[in-house]
């Protein structure tokens, strides 16, 4: 690329220099944005059909008496369903 001395170029060369970069990037801009949604549009027919929400709470049933004295065995959680909220530290005051 041929360098050019922006120095030596009047207020109107720079301006006008600057209109013909930003036309070029914006062609430039336009193809790669064609090429990428041509290709997306080819992966989509691998696309799957999106699952259930994991937030969705099992239903619990009702257990017989027998099934009762045997420990449940806990179900795992989704990290998505778990929320912390932040909480301010507060400083420790000591008691005279």
């Amino acid at each position: 690329m041929a360098k050019i001395d922006l120095d030596s170029l009047s207020i109107e060369e720079v301006a006008a220099l600057r209109d013909t970069a930003t036309d070029k990037l914006m062609e430039k801009v336009a193809a790669r944005r064609a090429e990428l949604e041509a290709e997306l549009e080819k992966l989509a027919q691998y696309d799957r059909p999106a699952k259930k929400s994991a937030a969705v709470a099992p239903v619990v049933k009702p257990r017989k008496a027998d099934e009762a004295r045997e420990p449940i065995a806990k179900e795992p959680v989704a990290k998505e369903s778990i929320v912390k909220e932040p909480t301010a530290k507060e400083p420790v005051s000591k008691a005279a």
